[in-house]
């Protein structure tokens, strides 16, 4: 079963597109849960939750009542027929972790159509799980925007550096970009090493490094940090220009 937490139209807020309207659907569930980054959402039992920015389509347990059960493709075609779109708007599937559904035949089908009828398609993923391009060939019309996690996910490093899966998807995707999330602490503590032991699986890929926070003030505290380590790295910085915006991370 395949899980549909929000869909919103908006612009690309961070990353290599960053600005170009795009149609968000953001799925429910992952594979990780990144409480390192300590942003929390409560629940409607009162509990805090911690975890990344978006811990509410993440956290099964807490937050599942809400997310929205999509059993056949034209549940998620359905969406676009709710806003007055582009013909070819851009499509961003993020999530949680949306390559969890990655094998599904009702969210492969939902993908094929997509292509066929000329959107493009950005997938916003942790780098981790692997995609079959041989037996789903739509992937390889596909954008995607790896987000390997760093050491300030406290996410094992077994479970967030899967260089073979960042190989295969920058070797076969239609385009891929690395996009960091940094906080100026981790900064102070030293992240070339790491950096440069994820960019050896794809030495050519670009990358992209945005500011650690789920609000506006978080965000702010760790842009100027970060513009100073991309000016001596030659990294690209990347902006979240969503949340400098609205203060918010959902339906934006």
């Amino acid at each position: 079963m395949i899980y549909l937490v929000e869909h919103f139209y908006s612009i690309q807020g961070e990353g290599k597109y960053v600005g170009t309207p795009s149609l968000f659907f953001r799925f429910g569930g992952c594979n990780m849960k990144c409480e390192g980054f300590g942003c929390s959402e409560k629940a409607e039992d009162g509990t805090d939750v911690l975890g990344c920015d978006t811990v509410y389509a993440v956290n099964k347990e807490h937050f599942s009542h809400s997310w929205i059960p999509i059993s056949k493709p034209e549940e998620l075609l359905n969406v676009l027929d709710l806003y007055e779109l582009p013909n070819t708007v851009d499509i961003v599937l993020t999530g949680g972790e949306p390559l969890i559904y990655a094998n599904d035949i009702v969210f492969i089908k939902f993908l094929e159509v997509l292509i066929e009828n000329g959107h493009k398609i950005t997938f916003e993923t942790n780098g981790s799980l692997d995609v079959d391009f041989v037996k789903h060939s739509v992937y390889r019309e596909c954008f995607f925007a790896l987000s390997v996690k760093l050491s300030n996910s406290k996410e094992p490093l077994s479970k967030r550096l899967r260089g073979d899966v960042i190989y295969n998807i920058a070797s076969n995707a239609k385009d891929a970009f690395f996009k960091f999330s940094i906080d100026a602490e981790s900064i102070t503590l030293g992240l070339e090493e790491e950096l440069s032991e994820i960019l050896l699986h794809s030495p050519k890929t670009k990358v992209y490094c945005m500011p650690v926070g789920g609000s506006r003030e978080e965000v702010e505290k760790n842009t100027e940090p970060l513009i100073e380590f991309c000016k001596a790295k030659g990294y690209n910085f990347s902006d979240r220009l969503h949340i400098r915006i609205w203060d918010v991370n959902k339906g934006v």
